[in-house]
């Protein structure tokens, strides 16, 4: 049994609840203790005796003081967002803004701000932006971290309703956003609109027209190469749409987190697209929506092959259906198996081997793209039947 020390009371029987003063509610027990009354008293003393040592030290105001003039500020005015944010991800693409920018300035529809997302450029992109187009928001990466990241980041800054990304080396019809707003209007349960792309030195060949996705795993441009006849100018549901130019609304793009940061590069928005899909959302066509792009002149072949190569294998990692996966396994397995055999057929090539470097950095990378897997497969609300019609064969 431990030693009680007496404090002069009777100890209390144990059991028996503890007998609360009438005007406990008024009191302190702490203060009222002895030893911290002490140290109260004594902390007085000390403050007492530190002032009279300053009061030398302190000076009276003169009869010349002015007191701080009370001044009125306007109020504050609500500020209305934008109806667009337009993100442009930029990475040394200084050669292609003043284009960029002065198709910009002439969209019919003006209700938008533009954002410059620099991803740690050295060619003097911030510089000139600032200094040519100053209504611009520019927001600037110390090191370069990957078109991902960089595109999050700025669609975190956005205030826009809806997001607009587009690629740094494009040039948008005058009606390219009045286009879109008119889409995302007659659209209500689209979260993704996608633009007509062409070729920009090649205006009447088509980049894309929105992206497939095949029940073999393999996303495709709809229309690639293709000469515009106008075989692709109804407006239709897509599966995605290209990041160089679409819309997306931002309360979507936020509850589903943006752009996967692990992709760092290409198939980025393919992956969203997917989830977009699970989530029971829809994605659209703008026909009119015209925009040019200098293909592959902010990206080289090397850097594509490997990075198609890896996020494939993780975007069906991620969102492909079990059902579907092992019941399409055989034509997901001779796809990657069929791109293995051209890239080994044209091994002497950089972007070949380029190709197989990132089949193997996908099945290395599988285990952390299974873990989120979990969590997207759990949360969607498209079922199997339904998804599976949006797929391609």
């Amino acid at each position: 049994m431990a030693d009680h020390k007496s404090n002069g009371k009777p100890p209390r029987k144990p059991g028996k609840p503890m007998e609360i003063p009438l005007n406990a509610s008024r009191s302190n027990a702490v203060t009222q203790d002895e030893t911290y009354g002490a140290l109260r008293d004594d902390n007085r003393v000390v403050m007492r005796h530190s002032i009279a040592l300053n009061l030398e030290s302190f000076i009276p105001a003169s009869e010349a003081f002015n007191p701080r003039p009370v001044r009125d500020y306007p109020a504050l005015r609500p500020a209305t967002p934008p109806f667009f944010s337009v993100v442009i991800p930029n990475y040394n693409g200084q050669r292609h803004l003043a284009g960029l920018f002065a198709a910009l300035q002439k969209q019919t529809f003006t209700d938008f701000e533009v954002i410059l997302a620099d991803d740690a450029s050295s060619d003097g992109s911030v510089a000139f932006v600032e200094e040519a187009f100053p209504t611009t928001r520019v927001l600037t990466n110390r090191n370069n971290l990957g078109f991902a990241v960089n595109a999050n980041a700025a669609v975190d800054a956005a205030l826009g309703r809806v997001i607009v990304l587009l690629n740094n080396d494009t040039e948008p019809d005058p009606d390219w956003l009045a286009e879109l707003a008119k889409t995302i209007c007659q659209h209500p349960d689209a979260a993704i609109v996608a633009s007509k792309l062409l070729l920009f030195d090649k205006r009447d060949h088509l980049h894309t027209t929105g992206d497939t996705m095949g029940l073999d795993g393999i996303p495709r441009n709809r229309g690639v190469w293709e000469e515009d006849r106008g075989q692709y100018d109804g407006q239709t549901e897509i599966f995605g749409g290209c990041g160089g130019a679409m819309a997306i609304r931002k309360d979507v793009w936020q509850a589903l987190g943006g752009f996967d940061e692990d992709f760092w590069m290409y198939l980025e928005d393919v992956d969203f697209a997917f989830r977009v899909q699970l989530a029971g959302w829809k994605a659209v066509y703008a026909p009119a929506a015209r925009v040019y792009h200098k293909l592959s002149s902010s990206g080289g072949d090397d850097l594509s092959s490997f990075y198609v190569g890896r996020n494939t294998l993780w975007m069906l990692a991620k969102n492909m259906p079990t059902s579907l996966l092992l019941r399409h396994l055989p034509e997901i397995v001779a796809a990657q198996g069929q791109i293995a055999i051209d890239a080994l057929r044209n091994w002497r090539g950089t972007a070949a081997r380029a190709r197989l470097r990132g089949q193997l950095a996908g099945l290395l990378g599988l285990p952390a793209q299974l873990r989120k897997r979990k969590t997207i497969q759990r949360q969607r609300m498209l079922d199997d039947a339904e998804l599976e019609r949006r797929l391609t064969s």
